[in-house]
């Protein structure tokens, strides 16, 4: 799963999901591309899942890009624990997702493939999402 190497501090402040996406806003890479409609955080399991339902539909043939990297630790304490005692340990890692981020490209295949894989990926992301071509 993806996750950072390295970060300068362990644990990050938990951000509002607001605004629109200024960045990763148009296709850089492939020809087709999956946007995002709305905001969310979304899990390195999620992308994971999303690519690996791609990339088994289109039977590895053409290229995938992934534009979204989950750089933000989410810290979980264990159940039934006493308010207080500091914060949780870093549980796992979450993308941030904006309204019109492009999350996946792909490049090398027919479209009406192109766009059926990227179904296929939407319905493992818990944002609302659709197909965009160059």
């Amino acid at each position: 799963m993806l996750m950072p190497k390295k970060t300068k501090y362990r644990k990050t402040h938990k951000i509002r999901k607001g605004g629109k996406a200024t960045r990763l806003v148009s296709l850089a890479f492939g020809s087709y591309g999956l946007k995002s409609m709305e905001a969310c955080w979304v899990t390195s399991r999620q992308i994971e899942a999303a690519r690996r339902a791609m990339t088994r539909f289109i039977k590895r043939g053409g290229k995938i890009w992934i534009r979204i990297f989950p750089d933000k630790s989410i810290t979980q304490k264990g159940g039934e624990m006493p308010m207080g005692k500091g914060k949780g340990p870093v549980d796992h890692y979450v993308a941030i997702v904006k309204p019109g981020m492009i999350m996946f490209e792909m490049e090398g295949i027919p479209e009406d493939q192109a766009k059926e894989a990227m179904i296929l990926a939407s319905h493992k992301l818990p944002v609302k999402s659709k197909f965009v071509t160059k």
